[in-house]
């Protein structure tokens, strides 16, 4: 999970959060949230986030949302990483819709 923090924050990404679902959801441990600035910056970050988690041997289940880039969803299993576009963050609120999960970490605004 770490490694998927730093590598975000490597590829510039905004407003990282990351929320400990152990105690709210039986069917992934962690949510690594954060936002890009536009599409390519959006498929960026997930790019250096697959590419730094494969070195060690780890592979997304799924990936979803990639050519659209509004919501990219990368299913880890134990953690999902969420990378929104602003607009898309703002409306689906995933801080808010899981309020009671501990924010383990959290960026002040990226970049």
């Amino acid at each position: 999970m770490e490694e998927a923090v730093s590598a975000a924050e490597d590829k510039k990404a905004l407003h990282v959060n990351v929320l400990d679902l152990h105690a709210v959801s039986s069917f992934t441990d962690f949510f690594l949230i954060c936002s890009g600035t536009s599409t390519r910056h959006m498929q960026a970050i997930c790019d250096g986030v697959i590419e730094r988690l494969e070195r060690f041997g780890i592979f997304p289940s799924h990936v979803e949302g990639y050519a659209q880039a509004e919501w990219i969803l990368v299913d880890y299993v134990d953690f999902v990483v969420h990378i929104f576009s602003e607009k898309a963050r703002e409306f689906y609120d995933l801080e808010r819709l899981w309020k009671k999960a501990p924010r383990i970490r959290a960026s002040n605004g990226g970049g």
